[in-house]
């Protein structure tokens, strides 16, 4: 398929996708039941920092952290007593993110919503930035904290050459603005042609037999090699391509 070729058919694709009928079983679902920012915002990172392996596995896991938060994430992240963590740090939530690593989400949560109205303001891009690979590398500083901890293993790292696509994810949900009813669009100061598509083996299997990439491997560097495709058929929504591509893997059209 020559350029235009190609975008004809992956927007089919993505139109077909970006619905939220098929958002049934996907951890997506979990942040939508939720009216306030700071609620859809925890919500959507622990979602998305868990995802992997079975969809419902995942919802029921997050389902499992919002019960001990009481259904109300931000009032509890804001005001939880210490005994509450102790209480957590025990309990096992989701493979290997257990209690300890949800008591510390919630202790570095409080710490940036005591300074931050929302989590947007630690993902700003500077001027000269076109992807969110600086911008995450502060995020991580910011939110783990400079002192070594198990749970920054969560957090992946772009520095490190870490597909990160579990965070862009995260970001998509929260920066895309469609009005389909799959992505939130809540944050307003960040520009979604900056996004990126969530590489990870299905999407980056999909994307090699479409041949938009060419490296076998699937981090950092395939998400940049990605990116120069996707933002040359549209400059302004590159990241749509996540459903098209999400959609062809679900559907098995190229096997």
């Amino acid at each position: 398929m020559n350029l235009l070729e190609l975008k004809e058919f992956l927007d089919e694709k993505a139109d077909i996708y970006n619905s939220p009928d098929f958002i049934v079983d996907d951890p997506v679902q979990i942040p939508h039941r939720f009216q306030l920012k700071q609620d859809i915002e925890i919500t959507a990172f622990l979602s998305a920092t868990i995802a992997w392996g079975n969809r419902k596995s995942i919802i029921k896991s997050v389902e499992k952290m919002l019960e001990i938060m009481g259904n109300s994430p931000y009032d509890f992240v804001i005001n939880h007593a210490e005994r509450d963590l102790d209480f957590i740090k025990d309990k096992n939530i989701h493979r290997t993110f257990n209690g300890e690593d949800f008591s510390y989400f919630i202790k570095q949560f409080q710490k940036i919503y005591n300074h931050h109205k929302s989590l947007e303001e630690l993902f700003l891009l500077n001027q000269e930035e076109h992807n969110f690979q600086h911008s995450i590398e502060r995020f991580r500083k910011d939110f783990l904290g400079l002192e070594k901890h198990r749970t920054h293993k969560h957090v992946s790292s772009p520095y490190k050459n870490s597909s990160s696509k579990r965070i862009m994810m995260f970001l998509r949900w929260m920066v895309r603005k469609d009005n389909r009813g799959v992505d939130f669009g809540i944050w307003e100061k960040i520009d979604q042609r900056f996004l990126s598509i969530p590489l990870d083996v299905h999407t980056g299997n999909i994307s090699r037999k479409l041949e938009l990439i060419s490296r076998k491997q699937n981090d950092w560097k395939t998400v940049l090699e990605l990116d120069e495709v996707v933002r040359k058929l549209d400059a302004e929504d590159p990241a749509k391509y996540d459903f098209a591509l999400f959609g062809l893997g679900v559907s098995k059209e190229l096997f």
